[in-house]
């Protein structure tokens, strides 16, 4: 016992030889030695700098703890959330005895995945948007391994990829044995990059390690690939993970803010495996999909219930094609709500309470929907109007001219403007080169788009 309060103190006092006082005292105030197994350390604090300290300190911890237990010790990081978990598993071995193995070995199953069990299909807001997406994630759910391998899911930030990984990880430890890790690009940088600063024997065991965490699984889900970019050293311990766990049938899932053939900086061989399953897109959330979304967000929320639906409409049409912001949306009116306790919520108060937060002109969020914006004003059209599948000229045209502008004003590539108008790249190549080439012939149209340029 002695012993090892001897360790961990030694381990607090390299940390804060390391890390700035304030940033010390504020992340490792409450940091506990809670458990050693035969090759595991236990380290216990909240669930708030559980997830920062997993993030930001890491590497430092695992490093330190070679020098501080002289053993090169697994690291875990546990909340007294994760304690309570475990606990109400052993709980429900001891106090129903006709529990089936199998269920506590899908109890036990969870811990170590880094999933969100509150992020599940049940409560992922599915609309024409997301829809193929959503279907597709619950097919490899159902079947992993055996359809689509591997599931790729790409669009921009914010329309829900990380919930529906969640939810396909979620269902899979739910309805089978079998063992998930969902992890972030960054994360398996810096587990990657920790082999990479020791030598010798110290430098085979994490080795080891590293692979026995990351191809010893059924499943594998891993965020935000595209950070991999011009990291080939990264990149070339990434394909050998892929290799090990396809040629086993393990499934694989991979998130991107970008389609496979638009990866810069990866190699090619890594872009072709990425497309050997399945690849999906999600779409930005049209406005019915946008009010789906804020109304299940405010569902069994008592003050959801006041909110008039001219509210939710003004929240939906202000708001960029981002869940993330719908949501901050309606936690700032929540919270202005709770802080002036208004006689009535209307839509003045709903302005005014988010006349910061969404600003009086939506041309300010992102180029590309500034863009959508000014065309649809310009032609008198919606931008849902413009987004739309219809096929009429007076629309066709808008749109074209939109995707043009797109193209000319932004760095956006093609598929990524393409997504924000429900096509693929192809449909914005053409609308471009059918502008351009109208350009030449046709003066009433400089005129339009340079009023246009002007209102931008």
């Amino acid at each position: 016992m002695e012993n090892r309060e001897v360790s961990f103190q030694k381990l607090l006092d390299f940390l804060k030889s390391e890390i700035a006082n304030i940033s010390y005292n504020v992340w490792f105030s409450n940091f506990e030695l809670y458990d050693i197994t035969e090759d595991t350390l236990y380290f216990k604090t909240d669930s708030y700098r559980k997830n920062y300290i997993k993030q930001h300190y890491i590497d430092q911890i695992n490093e330190n703890v070679v020098k501080s237990f002289e053993f090169p010790y697994n690291v875990e990081i546990i909340s007294d959330e994760d304690i309570q978990e475990i606990e109400k598993i052993k709980n429900k071995t001891k106090n129903n005895t006709s529990v089936e193995k199998e269920e506590i070995n899908k109890d036990l199953n969870r811990v170590g995945t880094n999933l969100n069990p509150n992020l599940t299909f049940d409560n992922y807001v599915v609309g024409k948007t997301n829809l193929e997406a959503q279907l597709n994630g619950l097919q490899v759910a159902e079947n992993p391994g055996t359809l689509y391998n591997p599931l790729f899911i790409y669009g921009k930030s914010g329309l829900g990829k990380t919930h529906l990984m969640h939810a396909i990880g979620n269902f899979i430890v739910e309805n089978s044995n079998k063992k998930v890790l969902y992890i972030s690009c960054e994360e398996f940088t810096d587990d990657f990059l920790q082999i990479c600063r020791t030598t010798g024997n110290e430098s085979n065991e994490i080795y080891n390690k590293f692979k026995d965490k990351y191809r010893n699984v059924d499943v594998l889900i891993i965020d935000d690939i595209q950070r991999l970019a011009k990291k080939t050293a990264t990149q070339d311990e990434f394909f050998n993970t892929f290799e090990s766990l396809y040629t086993t049938s393990k499934q694989i899932i991979i998130a991107s803010d970008t389609s496979p053939n638009d990866l810069k900086e990866f190699e090619d061989r890594l872009k072709t495996r990425f497309v050997w399953g399945l690849t999906v897109t999600i779409n930005p959330p049209d406005l019915e999909l946008k009010k789906k979304i804020l109304k299940n967000k405010m569902a069994g929320h008592e003050v959801g219930k006041q909110i008039p639906d001219n509210v939710l409409d003004y929240i939906a049409n202000n708001s960029p094609n981002d869940v993330r912001h719908l949501e901050g949306a309606i936690n700032r009116l929540y919270s202005c709500i709770a802080m002036f306790s208004p006689v009535k919520i209307d839509l003045d108060f709903a302005k005014e309470s988010l006349k910061d937060f969404l600003g009086n002109d939506i041309y300010t969020y992102n180029s590309i929907g500034k863009i959508q914006k000014a065309v649809a004003d310009y032609y008198e059209l919606t931008v849902e109007t413009l987004k739309s599948k219809k096929r009429k000229a007076e629309i066709t045209n808008p749109r074209q001219v939109a995707m043009y502008l797109c193209k000319l004003k932004t760095e956006e590539c093609l598929e990524k403007i393409g997504l924000e108008f429900n096509r693929d790249h192809a449909t914005v190549i053409h609308g471009c080169n059918k502008v351009e080439n109208e350009l030449k012939t046709n003066p009433q149209l400089k005129k339009d788009i340079q009023a246009i340029l002007e209102k931008i």
